[in-house]
């Protein structure tokens, strides 16, 4: 197994709702090192880049609203095969489909309000790393 990098938000509704300890706490328990992390508020052209993908339709105020509502904690967490495992402990995007103990199912509540975005490739990590880290 390949050591490798991801990116985790913990969103606006994982602050607002009192769930960032025990998020990070199932991250370390899983393995991962904690490489880097910062609370941020995110600006407009920060939301534009990493969100460049749906842009252009016409939910995106809404997303970029939610992502301001609130400060994020942005992290690098390390680990073999960070990115596949981590995507397993958060679950699938809507809350509603992810499995059983996914942070997703436990804390989501819609596709939008789902606590944390984690890299969805290691290419994906690394441009998100240094979008976010520099």
């Amino acid at each position: 197994m390949a050591i490798e990098r991801s990116l985790i938000l913990l969103k606006p509704d994982c602050l607002g709702g009192n769930h960032a300890g025990e998020v990070i706490g199932r991250f370390e328990k899983a393995g991962f090192e904690i490489r880097a992390a910062k609370l941020i508020a995110l600006t407009d052209e920060l939301l534009k880049e990493h969100y460049a993908h749906i842009a252009d339709r016409p939910f995106f105020p809404e997303i970029v609203e939610f992502m301001q509502s609130l400060p994020v904690i942005v992290m690098t967490l390390q680990g073999h095969s960070a990115v596949e495992r981590v995507r397993e402990i958060v679950g699938v995007t809507d809350p509603a489909e992810a499995d059983e103990g996914t942070i997703r199912k436990q804390f989501g509540t819609d596709v939008m309000r789902n606590v944390v975005h984690a890299s969805d490739s290691v290419e994906n990590a690394e441009a998100e790393i240094e979008r976010f880290f520099g």
